[in-house]
Order: structure tokens, then C-alpha cells, then sequence
């Protein structure tokens, strides 16, 4: 808790260990931001408390690429990479985009696709395999490019760390234009260009752009060129606003900060998704039984799951294809093996994350949470490498320590993801490593990181990681806090509220979600369902009854505030969500914290 902060309805530690406290420290903000544009009051304080000023508040309400998008000139190389493609365009020039095998890969890869072809031309696509190719370019694949005819190939969400692969690609004569966003070092690969807002030599702030975010910039630095040497004088210019979908999917899957510019693309990302206008994403949108307005959860927990699914358990490719095909029939075939391939990835998740927890319980034995070590690693021979992002994402929530989860192979070679907490850069301290000799490759961002060792050299990168990181997660500890937007009542939490407070979105990563307590409620049903949730019926002194979720909670100091049925009068804390199930139009709490009202200081 920060110094100063008094503790919201007096909840010092809840049921998760956290104080509770008010994320606006001066209501005056959202006052003036009430009486200025005749917004409620509570939706004046989520806006205050995310650091909006009155006269900033039109335009954050109403995020426009007009003015937040930045000529992509700033970015060091664009001109160069632009000017080589636009060139290959207009020459007729074979190129390939060599892809990421996740969202952003996925979408960034299917947004140069589509671009090309509106423009009247082809690009082939490659996308690795992730259990025989791993992670970013490698030169047998470059190599056999080249011998396609391909001249030139651009490598989205990879390549910054690719110095070997490149290296061969470019003694072999093959140009290659890098777009990425990962952490770089000093030392770049041999590239043609070297888009990435996170070089060291980029200054054009940029550095919270998705990769798909930096391939949008890239287009139109394109069409630009395009425009200049009179191609539009005899093709159709495309209307690139029209592929902000793919990049707003991209951008949530990425889970980058969704401020500035990537706010503004998910926002207008998101309107054109609603008009299902992308043969693909329909389809998927389909199969994830996705009805009404999408918004970013649907993003990240309905479509991106399945993109994902190809990459992880099945072919790495699907995800692309999906993305860019104009037929129906096989959007639809797609769509349904992506789900299949998803439910696979969700038993085998399942399982590896049973065993890591298991190891991680033994590894810590009975240490208090303040005691816990910086960092949190599992690993094993045998898990998928497919779902370690993921099992790593569940650690990290569980603990609230950056964690790392490696599946190592037979021969002793180990692939490694990482996933982070606010505060703690993971990616930066990743590079370290691979500079200081421990890592075959690595390399991220703030909030995620993949890696390459040597089983031996895993206890020597743990130690390494764990110091770097300990100051880092000390003060991210510290702050850890669950800071709350306001108190609702539970008839106030009504769907007209949440409708309100869809206008200061859309909500992610550096933009959290609206979080309120629910103070002095009374469980009036309570029971345990699908895995390990708790579902329960919360009722005010006035007998206005609300709807709650707690997930993954059963087991948990939460889980057991909400099923005692001698608990009494408790605070909750959590987010608003749509309840639009069979088409009603109705709101559910996600529990996140509770506490007994007994337990609060006065």
C-alpha cells in the first residue's frame, strides 16, 4: 500500500492478502470531469483515476487515429523497409512474410496477406513449427525461400535476436526486412531493415506497439511510397482502416498496455469486428458462440485462444490461413479444427499445470508469501511446449511473481516462457541472460519472454534471474494493493452502469478494468462449478440480489469466504461484467477479493 493510503471500507488484508485503496487519491479530478461533460459521477472517477483531465476527457472517450496515430517516418528504418517493399511491389518481386506462430504473428502475417492482395499482389507465407522449428527465423527455412524464388523475406513479431539465421540468409543473398517489437541488444542482426520501436536507437516512443501494431505503421509508410510512384494511378488504393480488426485482435492477444495508440486500435479495431466483414474471424466468431457487440475479453479469451490453438497443439499455420482466406466453406473448416485443437490444448494445459503446481508447492514448502523467492520456475522433460505461455500466465497469477515455465527435451535442450507481473520487466532481464552466456536464445518484452538453455544451466540462469528481478518485485510487492474504483451497491451495479463504463474503455493491459467493492452484501447461495469456480447469489440490505463468479477459487482463502455459510456480512471486491446469455441483457460480479466485514478496521 502506498504510503499515505487509507484503506478502503477499512479492508487492511483481504481474503487474497491485499489492503484495499481508492486508485483516485483526489476526488476533485473526477468532479470537474463530472460537472465538465455531464458524465455519473462514478464513470468521472474511472476516468480520473486512469489519469484523464477534464480537458483531455472528449478525446479519450473517443480515441481517434487521426490524432494518435504518429508518422511512421519516426520510426528508425521505416523509410528504408518501406521504400525496399514498395519497390518489390511495383517490380513484381517474389516475397514471403515469415511469421510468429501466436496471435500477433498470426495477424500480423495475415495483415501484410491481405494488404497484398488488395493491392493486386501475392506474398507467401511462412510460419514455423513450433515442436520442429522453435521460435523466429531459422536459416534451413530462410534457405529453402530462396530456392522458391523468394527475394526478399519479412519477418514479423521476430527476427530482433535472429543474428545467426539472418547472418546465413544474408551471405546467401537473400534481403530480409525485420518488423518486430521485442527488447533488442546493441547488437542488431544483419538485416536490410530493422523495424522495432524497442532498438535501442528508436526514439520515436512507440516502444507499447504489438508487433501488428508496428506492420499497420509499416503499411502505411507503404502505401505511401505506393501513392508517390503513381501506383494508385492504376490499382485500387486500400482502405486500411478496414484491416483494424486483425490488428486490434493482435494487439489484445499480445497483451501490450492498451494506451495511446493501441487504445485507439482496439477501439476502432473492435467496430470494424463487429461488422464481420473478415470471412475468417466470422467463422471463428461463430464457433466461440459469439453474439452482439465483441469487446476485448471476447478478444482475448474467445478468438485469440483458437488462433492460438494451431501454433500450440496443432499446425502452426491455421491460425494465418484462417486470417486470410475469402472462402466460407474452408473458414468454416478451419474455425471448427481450431476449436477441436483448442479443447486439446485446454486438457493438455490442464495437466501440465496440475504437475508444475505440484512441483512449485514442494519447491516452496511452507514459505509465507513475503518470503517467496523473485521468481517463480518450473520445469520438466516432457510437457508441451505448446502450453508453457500459458501454464507460466496461471503460476505467475497464483503466486504474483514473475514465473517461467521450461519443457526440456530428451537431449537436455529446454524451451522456456515466461510471464510477468506490472512493474517487473521480464524481457529486459531475459536478454541479460542470453548476454551473459546463459541462454542458447531468449529475448520479450516487459510482460513476456521466451527462452532457449541447456538443462545445466538452469539453476545458474534461476539464481541470475532471481537477483535481477528482486528489487523489481520487491517494490511491485509493495504497490500490490487492490485499487478500487469506487463502492456500488448491488442494485446499483446495474447493466445501465456497465453501459456507462463501456465508454471509458476499451480495458487491458495498462488500462485495467474498472474494479469496485460491494460492501456489507450476504451470500445467500453458494456452490462450486465447472473448474473449481464459485457461483453464488449476493444479496444487499435492501434485498437487491447480484450475481457473482469467482473463478479458479474453490481452494482459496476467497473460495472459502464465499461457501461459509456462517460468514455473515462480507465485502466484495471485483469487475462488472455483461451477463448476455440466451440474449438477456443482465451483469454478473467477478469476486477477486472478499473479506469478512468483522475483519475491516473501522
Amino acid at each position: 500500500m502506498n504510503a499515505g493510503a487509507r484503506p478502503f471500507l477499512g479492508v487492511e488484508r483481504s481474503a487474497t492478502g491485499r489492503a484495499w485503496v481508492s486508485r483516485l487519491a483526489d476526488d476533485r479530478m473526477a468532479l470537474a470531469i463530472s460537472q465538465r461533460e455531464g458524465l455519473p459521477e462514478i464513470v468521472a472517477r474511472v476516468l480520473a483515476g486512469r489519469g484523464v483531465t477534464p480537458e483531455e476527457c472528449a478525446a479519450y472517450l473517443a480515441p481517434s487515429l487521426r490524432t494518435l496515430l504518429p508518422d511512421p517516418s519516426t520510426l528508425t528504418d521505416m523509410d528504408r523497409a518501406a521504400g525496399r517493399i514498395a519497390d518489390a511491389i511495383m517490380s513484381g518481386e517474389r516475397v514471403a512474410v515469415f511469421g510468429d506462430y501466436d496471435v500477433d504473428g498470426a495477424t500480423s502475417s495475415a495483415l501484410l496477406k491481405r494488404y497484398f492482395k488488395a493491392i493486386g499482389r501475392d506474398i507467401r507465407i511462412y510460419i514455423p513449427d513450433r515442436l520442429r522449428e522453435g521460435y523466429g527465423p531459422n536459416a534451413p527455412a530462410l534457405l529453402r525461400l530462396k530456392e522458391e524464388g523468394i527475394g526478399l523475406v519479412i519477418t514479423v513479431d521476430c527476427g530482433t535476436m535472429a543474428h545467426r539465421a539472418l547472418g546465413l540468409a544474408a551471405d546467401a543473398g537473400l534481403e530480409i526486412v525485420v518488423v518486430d517489437h521485442h527488447q533488442a541488444e546493441p547488437a542488431l542482426p544483419p538485416a536490410f531493415a530493422l523495424v522495432n520501436p524497442n532498438r535501442l536507437d528508436d526514439t520515436s516512443g512507440q516502444g507499447t506497439l504489438a508487433a501488428v501494431g508496428v506492420v499497420f505503421l509499416l503499411l502505411v509508410a507503404i502505401n505511401r511510397r505506393l501513392r508517390e510512384g503513381g501506383w494508385f494511378a492504376t490499382h485500387d488504393e486500400p482502405d486500411l482502416l478496414g484491416f483494424l480488426d486483425l490488428v486490434a485482435l493482435g494487439t489484445v492477444c499480445d497483451v501490450v498496455p492498451l494506451v495511446g495508440l493501441n487504445r485507439a486500435f482496439v477501439a476502432q479495431g473492435i467496430r470494424v469486428l463487429a461488422r464481420r466483414g473478415n470471412v475468417g474471424l466470422k467463422a471463428l466468431a461463430d464457433v466461440a458462440r459469439l453474439d452482439g457487440m465483441p469487446g476485448t475479453y471476447h478478444l482475448g479469451f474467445l478468438l485469440g485462444p483458437r488462433v492460438n490453438a494451431g501454433g500450440r497443439v496443432g499446425r502452426s499455420d491455421l491460425g494465418a490461413r484462417l486470417l486470410t482466406t475469402e472462402s466460407a466453406d474452408e473458414a468454416a473448416d478451419i474455425a471448427m479444427e481450431l476449436d477441436v485443437l483448442n479443447k486439446e490444448r485446454q486438457a493438455i494445459e490442464a495437466q501440465v499445470l496440475e504437475e508444475a503446481l505440484a512441483q512449485v508447492d514442494v519447491a516452496l514448502g511452507a514459505s509465507r508469501r513475503n518470503s517467496l523467492p523473485s521468481l517463480i520456475v518450473a520445469a520438466a522433460r516432457g510437457w508441451h511446449p505448446g502450453v508453457i505461455g500459458i501454464v507460466a500466465s496461471r503460476i505467475k497469477d497464483r503466486y504474483e511473481r514473475p514465473s517461467i515455465v521450461i519443457a526440456f527435451d530428451e537431449k537436455g535442450e529446454g524451451k522456456g516462457s515466461g510471464r510477468s507481473i506490472q512493474g517487473v520487466d521480464l524481457g529486459r532481464a531475459v536478454t541479460a541472460g542470453l548476454e551473459a552466456g546463459l541462454l542458447v536464445n531468449g529475448g520479450g518484452h516487459a510482460m513476456a519472454a521466451g527462452l532457449t538453455l541447456r538443462e545445466e544451466r538452469l539453476d545458474a540462469l534461476t539464481a541470475f534471474l532471481d537477483a535481477r528481478l528482486s528489487e523489481q518485485v520487491a517494490a511491485a510487492s509493495e504497490s500490490r494493493a487492490l485499487r478500487l474504483d469506487g463502492a456500488l451497491s448491488a442494485r446499483g451495479a446495474s447493466r445501465e452502469l456497465f453501459d456507462l463504463l463501456e465508454q471509458a474503455g476499451p480495458y487491458g493491459a495498462g488500462n485495467p478494468e474498472p474494479r469496485f467493492a460491494v460492501p456489507a452484501m450476504r451470500v445467500a447461495h453458494a456452490d462450486i462449478v465447472g473448474q473449481g469456480h464459485v457461483r453464488c447469489i449476493l444479496t444487499g440490505e435492501d434485498g437487491a440480489r447480484l450475481k457473482g463468479i469467482a473463478f479458479r477459487a474453490s481452494e482459496t482463502p476467497l473460495g472459502r469466504i464465499l461457501t461459509d455459510r456462517g460468514a455473515g456480512l462480507i465485502h466484495v471486491a471485483g469487475r462488472l461484467k455483461a451477463d448476455d446469455w440466451r440474449g438477456r441483457r443482465d451483469v454478473q460480479f467477478t469476486i477477486e477479493d472478499a473479506v469478512p466485514t468483522r475483519d475491516a478496521t473501522p
